[in-house]
């Protein structure tokens, strides 16, 4: 069995709103999420800028009682599973619980509540350590708190690939549908902001200011610098696009094909050579069975890191030609950080994209560092098919193409 795989729900909290009315203002606006944290103390690192999130509220989504017990990657991830849901329309029944699963991706988990049980633990001992705390340092506690909340008895995993997981959980709910192992699938991931994961990466100069310059974030610019840290978590709810259909659910797009590969790199580098992007961007094409040229679009990885930029760019201007005046090619990273495990809202800003007709700006980007058609401002545009890349340090590569159902193949 192969069945087609439509995006139907959009759930986000993400650092420019919770919700995808929320979230589908700000970003085609041109909004930025980054500004001076205040979540912690940053005046003693040199990097005291992130996209944290702003006005959410778990309450909304959770009961107080299931509250209690989950961590904040936890409480972005059950609502997103909620909105998601009910974004697409979908009641969790008795006779279909069991066919409706998560596959969540997270870089680091909860490094908030992780911290938290260890200080506990190594400065006053076990005894001392809180009991309730130990669920939520496992990667799988996200996936694991939104199926309970909901209800959901279907497939659930949690997927780990750095700054690929997202895209990883997207394309693994995918497959899994379109296998027919599932009816409906909540897919995509997110990464919390918390003071040791910040503490660790400005310890390792892998946050702006990297070389003397203003912090900020500035993907594909020639004065980048370095990313700015964010936050957030995104599901989609993907389902049979058939099954869609018959019941008669709003479209966002279809998950027409991906590609992944790795590359020989350090644990917290990436590749000199682009044979390993170009390698899943190529395969992503032929799963989808679509040209180059039929992409309008890319969502980019770029970060404002300066290998990673350089990296992504070089891959694309090989697989794309040039003279081209498509694809158009962003990065949400300059409004959202490089919030890691973020291709779960990354892809709902593509999937609105195709729904609406509109791209989101590269914020951030003043002086190109290649010559590619970065899309500088909000954007009115036709479009068909486009990618999300899903870029990891360390050498995982993946790239999803999403489709206007009715989108032609070249």
């Amino acid at each position: 069995m192969h069945r087609r795989v439509a995006i139907t729900g959009v759930g986000v909290v993400t650092p420019l709103g919770t919700g995808g009315p929320a979230y589908s203002s700000a970003l085609f606006g041109g909004a930025t999420g980054i500004a001076p944290i205040d979540r912690f103390d940053a005046g003693r690192f040199s990097s005291r800028l992130a996209a944290q999130i702003r006005g959410f509220t778990p309450r909304d989504f959770i009961s107080p009682a299931t509250l209690r017990r989950m961590d904040l990657l936890s409480q972005m991830a059950t609502a997103s599973a909620v909105m998601a849901l009910a974004d697409a329309g979908l009641q969790v029944e008795a006779a279909d619980r069991d066919r409706i699963g998560v596959i969540a991706g997270t870089c680091f988990g909860g490094t908030d509540v992780a911290a938290q049980f260890g200080r506990a633990l190594f400065t006053e001992g076990p005894r001392r350590a809180n009991p309730i705390l130990v669920p939520n340092t496992v990667m799988n506690a996200p996936a694991g708190h939104a199926a309970v909340a909901l209800g959901l008895r279907g497939v659930n995993a949690t997927v780990n690939h750095r700054e690929a997981s997202a895209e990883v959980a997207l394309a693994y709910a995918a497959e899994t549908i379109a296998r027919g192992r599932a009816d409906a699938i909540l897919a995509g991931g997110g990464d919390v902001l918390s003071e040791f994961c910040f503490e660790v990466l400005s310890h390792f100069k892998a946050m702006s200011p990297q070389d003397g310059e203003a912090e900020a974030a500035r993907p594909f610019d020639a004065r980048r610098n370095g990313p700015v840290i964010g936050e957030g978590f995104g599901l989609l709810c993907l389902e049979a696009l058939e099954t869609a259909r018959s019941r008669g659910a709003r479209i966002y797009a279809e998950i027409r094909g991906w590609g992944m590969s790795s590359a020989p790199a350090p644990p917290n580098d990436w590749p000199a050579d682009p044979a390993g992007p170009v390698l899943a961007l190529e395969r992503a094409l032929g799963a989808a069975g679509i040209d180059a040229g039929a992409i309008d679009a890319i969502c980019a990885s770029a970060n404002g890191g300066r290998r990673l930029d350089a990296l992504e760019a070089d891959a694309l201007a090989r697989v794309f030609a040039p003279d081209r005046q498509r694809p158009l090619i962003t990065s949400l990273k300059g409004a959202l950080g490089e919030s890691f495990a973020s291709g779960g809202m990354r892809a709902a800003a593509m999937a609105l994209a195709l729904k609406e007709g509109r791209l989101p700006p590269t914020v951030g980007l003043e002086t190109p560092m290649a010559l590619l058609n970065f899309v500088r401002a909000p954007l009115r545009a036709a479009l068909g098919n486009v990618l999300v890349n899903g870029f990891a340090s360390g050498g995982t590569f993946a790239t999803i193409v999403l489709s206007r159902p009715d989108a032609k193949e070249d």
